[in-house]
């Protein structure tokens, strides 16, 4: 992985084709929310799919905890299209069968060159694109469990949101004025 790719840091704004088609910039599929960033292998790797089934049963509380999530693989449309629909994802799904970021980040898997896949890894971002955390994925035990991304959702959210705790002083009285401290934030209406 590049030198610069570390906690505290902004991870690159890339802009891909998703699973419709759509030319997306990460920043977009992002908004406000943390958001969970998935560098895959791709559809062939059993890995993969474990991991993705696991998230696709853990994707309602990522859904309803204003958490965004995003698969970036080697894979062409269909072959991320097909990737997708077997795991029963319903998250964005990425493409990058020409292998921008493989080059970019300097994490072409050397180990595979039959798929010449990116190592898999899972960033997790805070808003803003800002790494938080990046966990490894070359072997299965380095991903994250639904346990691990939850303790750093949960980290990311007291930290970035100011109505955490709703009982914090000036709170209320925010509420009843402007509400520039409550979500969704008034920098996010604009």
């Amino acid at each position: 992985m590049r030198a610069d790719i570390v906690p505290g840091a902004q991870f690159p704004d890339y802009e891909l084709t998703d699973h419709t088609r759509t030319r997306r910039k990460l920043s977009e599929l992002q908004g406000i929310d943390p958001m969970i960033l998935i560098l895959s292998r791709g559809h062939y790797c059993p890995k993969d799919h474990q991991q993705h089934l696991e998230l696709a049963a853990f994707y309602p509380k990522i859904a309803v905890a204003y958490t965004q999530i995003v698969t970036i693989s080697t894979d062409n449309i269909l072959e991320s299209n097909e990737f997708r629909s077997a795991v029963g994802a319903q998250w964005t799904f990425l493409s990058d069968s020409g292998r921008k970021i493989q080059q970019d980040l300097d994490i072409q898997e050397y180990t595979d060159p039959h798929h010449n896949p990116m190592i898999p890894h899972t960033i997790v971002l805070e808003p803003g694109l800002i790494i938080y955390k990046i966990y490894n994925g070359y072997w299965f035990w380095g991903r994250p469990s639904p346990d691990d991304l939850r303790q750093d959702l949960r980290a990311i959210m007291q930290k970035t949101r100011p109505d955490w705790d709703l009982a914090k002083p000036g709170l209320r009285e925010n509420w009843e004025g402007d509400k520039t401290l409550h979500y969704p934030y008034k920098a996010a209406r604009q």
